[in-house]
């Protein structure tokens, strides 16, 4: 093993407790889900796309979002649910340039295809929109230097990971997670960090995940 670098500042594993809570906007119309998708809050748009990642968090590769598995499945529209289930959420850092970006699609969509604003969902298959509620805990592991890092990553839960990487890159605004940005500025690991970074949370099972980020770090200090 390698000599252990202390961290200029301890890395405190949080994890996170989410509240699925209905808004009571529902849509039957393309045109109707597209108008809504402008209003509504962030929380719903995230609901509808990372925390269905989360849902569905032992599937590889990821499935559809909720918009794209709603147009395909109910309303028929295959070309369409196809054009929102292959957005990269990954290039996304905020919300609002998602949200931008799969109003832009539909309303493509809606432009080319004039027939698509006459289909209706049948009643009691509209689209019920939600948004998340989440509340932020801290756990009793802090670590400082890498073979605490590695341990740790051990014993904490998936939710834990799912939120310093999936959520993180939301709330930092960047295109990294916590755990790349406490290796670069805390342990001056940039390396390790872009290691980290660079892996796609999206193709791969938060366990996979867990076990990836642990042989990358065990690497870096020899075990």
């Amino acid at each position: 093993m390698i000599e252990l670098i202390q961290a200029k500042e301890p890395f405190r594993f949080y994890t996170r407790l989410h509240l699925s809570e209905m808004t009571g906007l529902k849509a039957a119309t393309l045109s109707q889900l597209l108008e809504i998708i402008k209003q509504v809050p962030d929380a719903c748009i995230y609901h509808h796309t990372h925390k269905f990642l989360q849902q569905h968090q032992y599937i590889s590769p990821e499935p559809p979002n909720d918009f794209a598995y709603w147009i395909t499945e109910i309303l028929g529209e295959a070309d369409l649910g196809e054009q929102l289930a292959s957005i990269d959420i990954m290039q996304f850092s905020e919300i609002s340039a998602l949200r931008s970006k799969i109003a832009e699609i539909i309303e493509n969509y809606l432009a080319a295809n004039k027939i698509s604003y006459m289909r209706f969902a049948k009643e009691g298959e509209e689209f019920h929109f939600m948004k998340t509620i989440s509340f932020i805990i801290p756990t009793a592991y802090e670590v400082h230097n890498l073979a605490e890092f590695s341990e740790a990553l051990k014993k904490i839960t998936i939710d834990s990971i799912y939120f310093h990487i999936f959520e993180a890159r939301l709330r930092l605004g960047k295109q990294t997670n916590d755990f790349s940005f406490w290796l670069e500025t805390s342990l001056g690991d940039k390396a390790l960090g872009d290691q980290i970074a660079s892996l796609d949370p999206y193709t791969r099972t938060l366990e996979d995940l867990r076990e990836t980020i642990i042989e990358t770090v065990n690497k870096r200090i020899n075990l």
